[in-house]
C-alpha cells in the first residue's frame, strides 16, 4: 500500500479489525520510512463478471451453464470431468484475465471449442454443433470436412512414425 504522506510502497499492519457488518476489514498500517500512520478498508469485489450475448445482451458469467454445455456435449464419451472442469476453468479464467471484466460469449466458445477438438472430436461436433448454430445440412458437413482434413495429416504422421520405428527395430 502506498503512503498518501510520503509516497513510500512499504508499510506493516498495525491493527486489523473488521467493521460492525462484517462487510469490510479497517487496518491501520504505519509507513516504513516516514513512520506516519494511516488507515485502509478491505473489502470484497462485487462488480460480476459479465459475458456479451450475440444479440448484445449482458449477463453474468455462470461457470455451471459452460460445465453443463459441455456435459451434454459429452455425454456418453469418455471424457473425464476433470478435463472438463480444466476448460471450465481456463474459460473462467480468460473472462477474469479481462481488464474490461467482460468477454464475448463467441471468444469463450472459441476457446472451448478448440479444447474440445483437442479431446474428443464427437463432443466438439456435439458442442458446434449448438454453439455454431448450422442453418442447415451443408453448413454441418463444412465443418465436419474441415474436421477430417486436419484429422488426416496426424493420422498420415502417426503411420510415417510407425513405418520408421519398425524399420530401425528390423535394424
Amino acid at each position: 500500500m502506498k503512503c498518501p504522506f510520503c509516497g513510500f510502497a512499504n508499510d506493516k499492519v498495525v491493527d486489523s479489525r473488521e467493521s460492525k457488518e462484517g462487510a469490510s476489514i479497517r487496518r491501520r498500517r504505519e509507513c516504513l520510512k516516514c513512520e506516519k500512520r494511516f488507515t485502509t478498508y478491505e473489502r470484497i469485489d462485487e462488480i460480476p463478471y459479465m459475458v456479451v450475448k450475440k444479440d448484445g445482451r449482458r449477463e453474468k458469467f455462470d461457470r455451471q451453464k459452460v460445465l453443463n454445455g459441455l456435459l451434454r456435449a459429452c455425454e456418453k464419451r469418455p471424457v473425464s470431468i476433470g478435463k472438463l472442469e480444466q476448460i471450465v476453468n481456463e474459460a473462467e479464467g480468460f473472462v477474469i484475465d479481462s481488464p474490461e471484466r467482460e468477454r464475448r460469449t463467441s471468444e469463450i466458445g472459441e476457446l472451448i471449442m478448440n479444447r474440445l477438438r483437442n479431446l474428443d472430436k464427437v463432443a466438439y461436433v456435439r458442442f458446434a454443433s449448438v454453439y455454431l448454430d448450422f442453418k442447415d445440412v451443408h453448413e454441418f458437413m463444412s465443418e465436419l470436412q474441415d474436421l477430417l482434413r486436419s484429422k488426416e495429416p496426424r493420422e498420415k504422421d502417426i503411420a510415417k512414425l510407425l513405418s520408421s520405428a519398425k524399420s530401425k527395430a528390423g535394424r
